[in-house]
């Protein structure tokens, strides 16, 4: 399944679930506590949002005063950041989601995860006396054919590719 087709399912169904959840929502407690609710989760998710994110903040602001690469902290900082996207989406799910990704032990969880599924997708590979560079795999699709895997380098030369 094409990584385009899942976001594609994903960007579709998730409104629709949220839609059916906040109906019937509506039923249950009526139309004005229900957009109560979700005007009070969005205010409350983007004050918790900015306080988390000013934790991690801090934390990077003392890793790089030690010399040390903010790695962890910055992903932290980027699911804080989702966490208050979501948050400020309107709808149950999200705001499970993103209420669930501002809990510290739950982003601990999610971050291995997220770096496995990363590790996946790019390599990072260093030649004996050349710079580093980064490879990403992707999957590119020609109108003359079936879609196949590239592997693009960034350090690819220029001239060979006769541009």
């Amino acid at each position: 399944m094409s990584l385009l087709f899942r976001l594609l399912l994903v960007l579709t169904l998730v409104p629709l679930a949220e839609a059916a959840i906040l109906v019937q929502v509506a039923r249950w407690l009526t139309w004005g506590p229900t957009i109560g609710l979700i005007v009070a989760t969005g205010v409350l998710g983007a004050w918790l949002a900015r306080r988390e994110g000013l934790k991690v903040l801090q934390r990077i602001r003392a890793d790089l005063a030690a010399g040390v690469l903010p790695a962890d902290a910055l992903v932290n900082a980027g699911l804080v950041l989702a966490a208050g996207l979501l948050l400020v989406t309107p709808g149950i799910l999200t705001d499970l989601c993103g209420f669930g990704l501002l809990v510290p032990p739950i982003r601990a969880w999610v971050q291995p995860r997220l770096a496995e599924a990363f590790r996946r997708h790019v390599s990072v590979v260093s030649r004996t006396g050349q710079e580093p560079f980064v490879d990403i795999e992707a999957v590119s699709t020609d109108a003359a054919g079936p879609a196949k895997n590239d592997r693009i380098e960034r350090d690819q030369d220029v001239s060979r590719s006769g541009a």
